[in-house]
């Protein structure tokens, strides 16, 4: 995916230590993701596991997804506290965000297995804040994350927050992952059939 130079849309705000089993639990990883039908049903159940008195803080519960599109949700950005993504080594949980429709995931840090599976298959975009914007952002709120200056501004409030810059990892992204973007550097040449 070509990186954007905006990513805009509104957010939906979860606590600290989100994990892989919320994020995607267990019995929906029988889909197969390479199969477009089944990815979209990773999707329908992302964050499903949230339990309700940690999504949407703090407002208190608001569903991920609204009546009427049980696949894709109508946040664009999802804002969490610190230690996003940990618990298992689950490499469908960026998959079920991305098949959700979320473009970037705004956290204090995460998980190491969480961070590199979705910049690896280049699901989305994972900035990291130095500001606990989790009592700062709200459900709801619009946000626009400017890639240039690395800022986030909540269009709600007029409040503008520095992210930390995605380094090295942007090229990785921008070709769609660690494959296409070791190909592109000539680090191999795929198989051929």
């Amino acid at each position: 995916m070509k990186l954007p130079e905006i990513i805009r849309g509104k957010v939906y705000v979860l606590g600290d230590n989100v994990d892989t089993d919320q994020i995607i639990p267990a019995q929906y990883l029988t889909f197969n993701p390479s199969i477009p039908e089944e990815y979209r049903q990773f999707g329908k159940y992302a964050l499903i596991g949230v339990p309700a008195s940690q999504g949407g803080l703090p407002k208190g519960h608001i569903p991920f997804h609204e009546a009427g599109d049980e696949f894709v949700s109508p946040y664009t950005i999802i804002v969490a506290g610190k230690n996003f993504g940990c618990g298992s080594s689950r490499e469908h949980a960026p998959i079920a965000l991305d098949a959700a429709g979320i473009k970037a995931v705004i956290a204090e840090f995460y998980a190491r297995i969480f961070f590199r599976n979705a910049v690896n298959g280049g699901y989305l975009i994972p900035f990291e804040t130095p500001a606990r914007l989790i009592e700062k952002v709200c459900t709801g709120d619009v946000l626009r994350i400017e890639l240039a200056t690395s800022t986030m501004v909540n269009e709600t409030t007029g409040e503008q927050f520095l992210l930390r810059s995605l380094g090295e990892v942007a090229p990785i992204i921008e070709t769609g992952g660690l494959f296409p973007y070791a190909e592109k550097a000539g680090m191999f040449s795929p198989p051929s059939h």
